[in-house]
């Protein structure tokens, strides 16, 4: 059974990989679903990540630093949303400020408060997120096939992680059940609808941008205090850009980029493994190569059976109040 093995492996990688990912990708849903485009995906989880590596640090408590995560990132989410809904700016120019002054201002923070050239002290003991053990997983280890992959894929992971796919249970409900996801997505359709009929477009479009600060908080918190040991800079690595890339392959549905991020998820676990690996007839395949592996992959396979993505209507477009 070493193959079930090899799986379970992967998966559990696969999970911890797709986590920052799946947290951002969900983020950007409900902004773009809202109208507000969003690319200061990345900016938001890196002064997330740095937030929750500080704090945590000083109270040595990862509760804490998600606490400071969330708050940090939700603050910048409102700078975007101030300058893209209160004051009708472009969204595209707001979002790449965001990303410039996170990745500038973590830096020079960073390495002033500690002077390691922007990284945060090794984070240890309670200011990291512990893995938990889900119930029954020791008991049904045993169990051929389905209890390994469930001790060793689906147990064993940090809180955050559970959090993050909660999060794409209740956007799915939210967005589809509730009366203020339908509005939200009216929002995003046709915002002069939704002001016809007395609801405030610009606190909808607040709400959601405010969400979409706290899912990004939770991935940086993620990937600062749970799956790192500490803040780095540019640690984010481009997450937020796949993030949107998986938002729009999946056509704006939770499900679905799930799915995608998943998907990553898994390419990366694989390209891990391939690391070092001797092919018959060409020798060792360069790393870059295998880095590149899960990228070109995921683009290749969701734009080849997604289809025609279609945003929102009023995606991007601020909207004026008729007099």
């Amino acid at each position: 059974m070493e193959w079930v093995q090899t799986i379970a492996v992967i998966l559990d990688s696969a999970i911890r990989l797709s986590v920052p990912l799946l947290c951002a990708a969900m983020a950007g849903l409900w902004s773009e679903r809202a109208g507000v485009v969003d690319i200061g995906l990345e900016g938001k989880m890196l002064i997330a990540a740095f937030a929750s590596a500080v704090v945590a640090f000083s109270t040595g408590s990862a509760w804490a630093g998600l606490g400071a995560g969330i708050l940090a990132s939700v603050l910048l989410a409102l700078v975007h949303g101030f300058a893209a809904i209160t004051w009708r700016g472009n969204q595209i120019v707001s979002g790449v400020a965001i990303n410039m002054l996170a990745a500038g201002l973590t830096v020079i923070l960073g390495n002033a408060w500690y002077g390691q050239g922007g990284r945060t002290p090794p984070l240890e003991g309670a200011a990291r997120f512990p893995d938990l053990t889900l119930p029954l997983a020791a008991t049904l280890r045993d169990v051929p096939v389905l209890g390994r992959l469930y001790e060793e894929a689906i147990s064993g992971h940090a809180a955050p992680a559970y959090l993050a796919f909660l999060a794409v249970l209740v956007t799915a409900y939210v967005l589809k059940h509730t009366r203020f996801g339908l509005r939200l997505r009216a929002v995003g359709e046709n915002p002069a609808a939704v002001d016809t009929a007395g609801i405030s477009v610009a606190w909808l479009r607040y709400g959601a941008v405010i969400i979409c600060g706290a899912l990004c908080g939770l991935g940086g918190t993620y990937l600062a205090v749970s799956q790192s040991a500490g803040f780095l800079p540019h640690m984010i690595a481009g997450k937020g850009f796949i993030a949107l890339a998986a938002v729009i392959f999946a056509n704006w549905r939770p499900w679905p980029v799930l799915g995608a991020c998943l998907l990553f998820g898994v390419f990366d676990a694989v390209a891990i493994r391939l690391q070092g690996v001797i092919v018959p007839g060409l020798g060792q395949v360069p790393v870059q190569a295998i880095q590149a592996l899960p990228y070109v992959l995921t683009v290749i396979l969701l734009a080849g059976f997604i289809g025609k993505a279609v945003p929102p209507r009023a995606s991007g477009l601020p909207y004026v109040k008729e007099r």
